[in-house]
């Protein structure tokens, strides 16, 4: 089977009709419904009969999305993380939110609290007020979507360990993968442990049943197939077998790493960069495995309609007749 969707981008929306992405579109649940649901009649509008909807890239599935879902704490899972970890929360009216960088810097797997204990910090416990406030008020009306999920078809959303690790710890944990392997991976297990926690807690509050769990490695391109299958295999291993299924997402070029991919326990999907071979993918997984695959931003530009093209065409050639679904997210331009 293949299939198409779309998600747009906060830049996209800023532009196109001046809504503000500040700081109480995260944190009020009144204002964020209100601007999510200007944000999806604009994009019915502008692109109706397309599969083409407003979430945060490749994350929400428009057939799992209905008007009446409030997003509550929608922020990217390594930034709500790093805020439990002290870093500041940095919004930008005009594109994705962040974090200041590095709050880990110069800390060691002995001075991480235990993952449980996040649970008691005033973040966590102001969105679990929300997640009341927005049942009760409505009286049932609306449904609260937790952190950590983006609809209500119960997929988590994390980003993978090694990704974490580089926004928390900034670039040094790529040395340390080489010069100080087991804490790195102290780190890294303790990165997976909090996310278990954390999506296990808001599966519970939010009334979800954890069905799947998306992993997003966007760093593992960055380095070699021997050291992801020596840290994020076995780390993100661990989370399948007790989140549920895998898909797992890696950016950039990605046919070097694929066999180490294959090692991953509960592996479910592929969300591929669109420089990664899909043949090459095909010969490992076979057909049967579901594979999503995204064109790089330089093939979507308004003035490259015909390389995308030919790279749609050699996709579906080296698919072979596989479970495919290409996606992608609009940004200006």
């Amino acid at each position: 089977m293949i299939t198409l969707s779309g998600t747009i981008s906060k830049a996209w929306l800023s532009q196109a009709i001046g809504v503000a992405f500040d700081r109480d579109y995260y944190f009020d649940p009144d204002r964020r419904h209100a601007v999510d649901c200007l944000c999806n009649e604009y994009a019915a509008e502008t692109f109706p009969d397309t599969p083409i909807f407003y979430s945060e890239s490749n994350l929400g599935r428009k057939e799992h999305w209905a008007p009446n879902q409030v997003q509550i704490g929608g922020i990217q899972p390594n930034l709500i993380l790093g805020m439990l970890l002290g870093a500041d929360f940095v919004p930008a009216d005009d594109r994705d939110a962040d974090i200041t960088p590095a709050c880990l810097r110069d800390q060691g797997p002995a001075d991480l609290p235990p993952p449980e204990t996040l649970l008691a910090h005033d973040l966590v416990k102001r969105f679990d007020d929300q997640i009341a406030h927005v049942r009760r008020s409505s009286q049932g009306r609306l449904r609260p979507i937790p952190p950590f999920f983006w609809d209500a078809s119960g997929r988590a959303a994390i980003h993978g360990v090694l990704t974490t690790a580089q926004k928390l710890c900034g670039e040094t944990i790529f040395i340390d993968m080489l010069a100080e392997p087991q804490k790195c991976m102290a780190i890294l297990q303790w990165i997976a442990d909090a996310y278990l926690v954390l999506c296990r807690h808001f599966a519970q509050a939010g009334d979800l049943s954890l069905t799947d769990i998306h992993v997003g490695e966007c760093s593992c391109c960055m380095v070699s197939p021997a050291l992801v299958e020596q840290f994020v295999v076995p780390v993100t291993s661990h989370i399948g077998r007790r989140l549920g299924p895998i898909r797992f997402h890696a950016c950039g070029s990605g046919t070097h790493l694929l066999e180490a991919f294959s090692k991953i326990e509960g592996l479910h999907s592929l969300d591929l960069g669109g420089e990664t071979s899909v043949r090459r993918a095909r010969e490992i997984f076979g057909p049967l495995m579901p594979i999503s695959i995204a064109p790089s931003p330089r093939d979507m530009s308004a003035e490259s309609t015909g390389p995308v093209l030919a790279w749609a065409r050699q996709i579906l050639e080296d698919n072979a007749g596989g479970d495919l679904a290409f996606v992608s997210h609009l940004e200006p331009g």
